[in-house]
């Protein structure tokens, strides 16, 4: 089997890894890849956002599954792409992948299935706006402001008082955003823990992955603005049997019978955000392809056969799929550069890769490249995601940070309290 990765950050280095060994896979392109993937399959040197050139490629090769992993070109509409030449794809189509490309169009959904999320209102002007954020804060009530389109996990702000709210309402409106800001949604602010979960879903069956927690701030403490993700464990030791139970009953078995119902032609992963507050599990958000870093934590458990679910999840033969997962606790931390979320430098040598992965770590590729004399140069904000397993969740961060000693650049940083909650359980 050959199989096409679009995409070139940490998740697609994760799934690359995974996907390769497969039984019956003989060859794996990553397009574009990154100096990760390049040790493991064939780099193709086609952007994101080239669908045809996508199709072209994975036409001409004579690809028997194309794997999307980030969320613009699901949006754009490669799997519909894919689809009209007869191709096999992971991942939805246009129309179904606006679950995660306008926030609208997710809260309406999960309001019209009975999906259990926060209260919101959606504006395209920023005076109703302002006055709503006005009301709210009048009433007593924090809001979160996000804008509406894709904005790569940086146009959310949980604002904790009015003048954040305000700030943020004027800044999605800014044109900072671009047209993802085009229109603002703005809800109630959930309090309680968080949690991800993954599923994969071929329109007929619904099956959920480990569960994991990310950290979305930048700093320890979950301090700071936002980011892409620093880190993330699986699994998330706040999950428990009874919580999954009810999670597969008003999330995913209402968000499968959504999709059957509103005719969504839906074939991937969902992943949905949870909020567990004193009320029950909350949607905060739905994204239609596999998180980052959550991939790699979650995939370092996986023990089945990911190409085989990936092809008969295309295919519409999920029913025919079980997965099998490690007991072992999985911790991914991010090593980032200087600068992010804000501006960084780009293009600095990193060292002690080799070392790390002597540690008995997973080394996933997010922002590199090869450079000149083929060493690893950094390339992104968010640079690698240092995975590692244990015997419990607290050796497993010993085993990450062990190997992220090992690693450096200039002005390399990450957090040092990755899986903070799941060791205060103990």
């Amino acid at each position: 089997m050959r199989i096409l990765v679009v995409g070139g950050g940490g998740r697609e280095h994760a799934l690359c890894w995974k996907l390769a060994s497969g039984n019956g896979v003989e060859k794996v392109y990553c397009a574009p890849g990154n100096a990760g993937t390049a040790e493991i399959a064939e780099n193709v040197d086609i952007p994101v956002g080239a669908l045809d050139e996508i199709a072209d490629f994975a036409e001409d090769k004579e690809v028997d599954l194309v794997v999307v992993g980030p969320e613009a070109p699901l949006c754009a509409g490669l799997a519909d792409a894919m689809a009209k030449r007869g191709i096999r794809v992971f991942g939805p189509k246009a129309e179904a992948a606006k679950l995660e490309g306008s926030k609208s169009f997710a809260k309406d959904f999960m309001k019209r299935h009975g999906i259990p999320t926060a209260a919101a209102d959606t504006f395209d002007a920023p005076e109703p706006a302002l006055d709503y954020v006005a009301a709210e804060y009048a009433a007593g009530r924090a809001v979160v402001v996000k804008a509406d389109g894709l904005a790569a996990g940086k146009g959310v702000v949980v604002a904790e008082n009015e003048e954040d709210a305000i700030s943020a309402v004027k800044e999605c409106f800014s044109g900072k955003f671009g047209e993802a800001g085009g229109a603002v949604v703005i809800e109630e602010l959930l309090r309680g823990e968080e949690a991800s979960i993954l599923a994969l879903t071929d329109g007929n069956t619904i099956l959920p992955l480990a569960s994991s927690q990310d950290h979305k701030r930048v700093g320890d403490g979950d301090s700071g603005p936002n980011t892409g993700g620093m880190g993330a464990y699986s699994p998330a030791p706040v999950v428990t049997d009874e919580l999954m139970t009810e999670i597969r009953e008003k999330v995913l078995e209402r968000f499968l019978r959504g999709i059957r119902e509103d005719g969504l032609d839906y074939k991937g992963v969902i992943y949905a955000g949870i909020m567990v507050t004193g009320d029950g599990p909350k949607v905060l958000e739905f994204n239609a392809r596999f998180g980052d870093p959550e991939t790699q934590a979650v995939l370092a458990r996986l023990e089945s056969d990911l190409a085989d679910a990936m092809l008969k999840t295309a295919e519409g033969k999920l029913g025919e799929v079980e997965l099998k997962w490690s007991g072992e606790p999985a911790v991914c931390v991010v090593m980032a550069a200087g600068g992010y979320p804000g501006s960084y430098v780009k293009g600095d040598t990193i060292r002690g890769l080799d070392a790390a992965k002597a540690k008995g770590a997973l080394v996933f590729h997010a922002g590199t490249a090869v450079g000149e004399n083929g060493e690893a140069i950094t390339s992104g904000g968010r640079v690698l995601g240092v995975t590692a397993k244990g015997a419990d969740i607290k050796t497993a961060v010993d085993n990450a940070y062990a190997a992220v000693a090992e690693i450096n650049w200039n002005n390399a940083f990450f957090r040092r309290d990755i899986a903070h909650r799941a060791i205060s359980r103990i």
